[in-house]
């Protein structure tokens, strides 16, 4: 979340508030569904050795990999995207490659949405990098893993696996089939 409040704590070339980043990323009222991404994601040690450059950290947005939910957008598209660069980047070169990204992914947004990619560029680099992105995609596909969070659940309940716990705190096991 650090990296979507970039620009309410450092000035930018293109900066997006918190009230601007809400009513775009979230256009219904009940269709927020978050999956954050961060790129670089590399060792401290092998930073020095990558010359990173907007094309390329664009390209790393998109990638499942560096997401921080394991979802699969076979099952879902993206809803709405906001992208916060930190560095010195060009706001024109960070245009272009957004572009060429929505273009290139066009089968993973939803076609009656337009402008469904917000962006914002901090100047001020994050400490240790030169330059880097915050992903926040607006995507259904997260049902996915709540999905298997719910499996997880029910099949530890059925075992009663750590219930001890929360019943000898006082709890009753008829909260947990009720949640």
């Amino acid at each position: 979340m650090s990296g979507v409040t970039t620009c309410l704590h450092f000035p930018g070339q293109l900066n997006a508030d918190l009230w601007n980043l809400a009513v775009n990323i979230v256009p219904f009222p009940s269709l927020y569904f978050f999956m954050p991404g961060f790129t670089p994601l590399t060792s401290r040690g092998s930073q020095q050795y990558q010359a990173l450059t907007v094309p390329e950290l664009t390209q790393q947005m998109f990638a499942a990999k560096n997401m921080m939910a394991a979802c699969d957008l076979c099952h879902g598209c993206y809803l709405m995207v906001a992208a916060v660069f930190r560095g010195h980047i060009s706001m024109r070169e960070v245009d272009k490659q957004m572009l060429n990204a929505q273009n290139k992914n066009s089968s993973y947004f939803m076609e009656w949405m337009t402008n469904n990619v917000k962006r914002a560029v901090c100047d001020i680099p994050h400490w240790g990098l030169k330059m880097f992105a915050t992903f926040m995609g607006n995507s259904p596909a997260i049902q996915e893993l709540f999905k298997h969070i719910l499996e997880q659940f029910m099949a530890m309940f059925w075992c009663q696996a750590f219930l001890h716990w929360y019943m000898g705190k006082g709890m009753d096991e008829v909260k947990f089939t009720k949640a």
